[in-house]
């Protein structure tokens, strides 16, 4: 498992030549699992986020605008999820640093943890359905990972809201929070593999993965699954009025989720999103640590 803990941890600093990652990594004003703070950082600082990202980013984001305008032609031409998700699993397994593909595994499981808390503490919504998605190795990519997420999402909200509207459920603050769903300890991820092809770190990875996504759905997919990046802030207020902890949205807030935005920055605002989840994650590990519910 990763220990990108210990190089943050044993760095020294140089007064005349700080690093900006030892100082993000030491700084605690946002809730982050240290772990996954640490991969992400040192993800960050490697030479493929700086002079590889730059130049990918252009053409990827080039390619987003030239595709849609050859799916407002044909925009069901294409809908092919499982080559999707296995091109998805080549690219992970083959070509991503060990450290984003951590990252990544973890959101899924994040992810489906947060909704499942939200469930267990609106009284009466224990009918609704839930598909928690919780993949400890890169395979599991490909079953659908990505979509199903989506889907999850929009699910989650549309069931939760009905059941609120037809039979006059609640969504309140809970004196006792029930925090089973949150796991506070490590995740057993399996070994994630780490030859020398893998060296995209994270940004550059869903910069070229967005248009690869783009072009195995159908338009109509590809612009709900952009759309749903726009939703943290609909969760997050979600577990912040069941924690009463409003204040703490700081870093989850998109102010725009009724607001489509184009579908070319789609890749920058995923990394928001899978930032979004780490922290309202961490709110709710450490409220439970708090509580005594370890």
């Amino acid at each position: 498992m990763l220990h990108k803990k210990e190089y943050f941890e044993q760095m020294v600093n140089e007064p005349r030549n700080p690093s900006h990652w030892h100082a993000l990594y030491l700084d605690k004003s946002v809730p982050f699992n240290a772990d996954a703070k640490a991969a992400f950082l040192y993800d960050s600082s490697t030479k493929s986020r700086q002079f590889l990202y730059p130049v990918v980013k252009v053409f990827a984001r080039l390619s987003i605008v030239l595709m849609q305008l050859f799916k407002v032609l044909i925009p069901n031409l294409i809908n092919a999820p499982k080559m999707l998700h296995k091109c998805l699993y080549i690219g992970m397994k083959y070509f991503i640093t060990p450290e984003a593909n951590f990252v990544i595994l973890r959101h899924f499981y994040l992810g489906s943890e947060v909704l499942r808390f939200i469930k267990d503490n609106v009284e009466g919504a224990e009918e609704i359905p839930m598909n928690p998605l919780k993949p400890l190795s890169v395979s599991d990519v490909k079953d659908n990972l990505f979509l199903e997420h989506d889907l999850n999402l929009y699910n989650f909200i549309i069931n939760l809201n009905k059941a609120i509207e037809e039979k006059g459920l609640k969504i309140q603050k809970k004196s006792n929070p029930d925090y089973s769903a949150i796991t506070t300890g490590e995740i057993p991820f399996s070994e994630f593999r780490d030859g020398w092809t893998n060296f995209i770190d994270l940004g550059t990875a869903i910069e070229v993965f967005t248009p690869v996504y783009q072009f195995y759905l159908t338009d109509n997919d590809f612009w709900r699954a952009t759309n749903s990046l726009q939703l943290d802030e609909v969760i997050g207020i979600y577990a912040a009025t069941i924690m009463d902890c409003p204040e703490k949205l700081t870093a989850l807030n998109n102010k725009h989720p009724m607001i489509p935005l184009p579908t070319a920055g789609a890749a920058f605002r995923l990394l928001l999103h899978g930032f979004s989840t780490e922290v309202l994650h961490a709110m709710l590990v450490q409220s439970k640590k708090a509580s005594g519910n370890n």
